[in-house]
């Protein structure tokens, strides 16, 4: 505004749908009985007046302007004044673009599409300008550390997966841990951030990472015969990938793949044509020490993941989420990969037995060291295994 007036002042009353009637006193009010409006006020000391409107109503809106002067009887109608005012008036999805703390969100709910910001780090407000809870940097620092340096757990896995022979799920680990490392350096909130790449192609890889490793990781204790392993990686990569375009954070898109891989897996563990004609594993030792302590440790990352995380705990829920899911991994792989051939059950063994009259079974196999992995396969020894029903 321009005044050429030093006393006087001029007041605003915006209102929506009924203009605020004007009066002789020297009322400075913009509120009735029936009307509440907003007011503003300039000067020469304040020439800029600003009102922000979250979600204004729709419909007409007035804009009544009133100048009084001050005397000694306080605020009253000024006799001789001029006053230029300059109004300028915009909609904005979001206030300054949410600042550096927060995100221009735009929703759409029922036939209403409306913009607001999501705050992030504990900042609040419009325009993420409260920072009353706002995370300290070393707060942001530790989380996204522990976020990181989890998937450090998966160093073992891979050493157990290379040691076994199994390269293409120990490939598959490596990729797992690489970009759920990078895609949590580049998902937290703050100021403590590093991208290497887009955050959407992050985010795909390390969702994708996580859930064929659970797929390869049950498909591997099946152990089936190569060429059948080999599609069934295939064909899950294509329909994780799949489901992850439609919903990746949906729970079914990690709770399918296992309920059907452990359904593959226990159809080749029980069925008759099992390559070692016996129900596989067949020591107590193998259930005692790797299988049920891996089952336990993947149930209890599941109902974490599942039940327990939330946005406030989400920083150390996932880590410890990170370790229980690598943890398990080197429990449950099989032991090495070439003790099958080396013990009849490979592709490269000879003639296999012929199949018993009346399926399965269950037998107790007395050679112990190859199913808790004591066996070296480069040693060129060819084990026997000797069962009794």
């Amino acid at each position: 505004s321009s005044l050429r007036g030093e006393n006087a002042t001029v007041f605003a009353c915006l209102n929506h749908e009924v203009p605020l009637a004007s009066e002789e006193n020297s009322s400075v009010t913009c509120e009735t009985e029936h009307l509440a409006g907003f007011l503003l006020s300039l000067n020469a000391t304040v020439p800029l007046a600003r009102l922000r409107i979250p979600y204004p109503q729709t419909g007409s809106w007035y804009l009544s302007l009133r100048s009084l002067c001050n005397t000694d009887r306080g605020l009253e109608p000024c006799g001789n004044m001029t006053a230029e005012v300059y109004l300028r008036t915009y909609l904005s999805p979001c206030i300054n673009d949410c600042g550096p703390f927060g995100q221009c969100k735009l929703m759409r709910t029922n036939n209403y599409l409306y913009a607001a910001c999501e705050c992030k780090a504990g900042w609040s407000g419009w325009g993420c300008t409260d920072n009353a809870d706002a995370f300290s940097y070393g707060f942001q620092l530790l989380s996204t550390l522990l976020l990181c340096l989890s998937n450090l757990m998966f160093v073992p896995p891979v050493a157990i997966a290379l040691r076994s022979n199994y390269l293409l799920e120990a490939a598959v680990y490596i990729f797992t841990m690489f970009f759920s490392t990078f895609y949590h350096a580049c998902d937290q909130p703050g100021i403590v951030v590093f991208c290497i790449m887009d955050y959407d192609v992050l985010q795909f890889c390390d969702f994708l990472g996580s859930l064929m490793s659970v797929w390869v990781t049950v498909i591997a204790m099946a152990r089936l015969q190569p060429v059948i392993k080999q599609v069934l990686y295939l064909l899950g990569a294509m329909l994780l990938s799949m489901a992850l375009q439609l919903d990746r954070h949906g729970l079914w898109n990690l709770l399918g793949p296992s309920l059907f891989a452990l359904g593959i897996m226990a159809i080749a563990w029980t069925g008759p044509q099992h390559p070692r004609r016996h129900c596989y594993p067949p020591t107590w030792q193998r259930w005692l020490f790797y299988l049920l302590p891996g089952a336990l440790i993947a149930a209890s990352a599941v109902l974490l993941y599942a039940f327990v995380e939330t946005e406030e705990n989400y920083f150390y829920i996932h880590s410890i989420w990170h370790m229980l899911i690598a943890g398990s991994v080197g429990f449950l792989l099989p032991p090495r990969a070439k003790a099958e051939a080396a013990s009849g059950g490979g592709p490269l063994a000879g003639p296999l037995p012929p199949p018993r009259r009346k399926g399965c079974g269950y037998q107790l196999c007395i050679n112990e060291q190859e199913e808790l992995g004591l066996v070296d396969p480069g040693a060129g020894v060819s084990v026997t295994s000797v069962c009794t029903s």
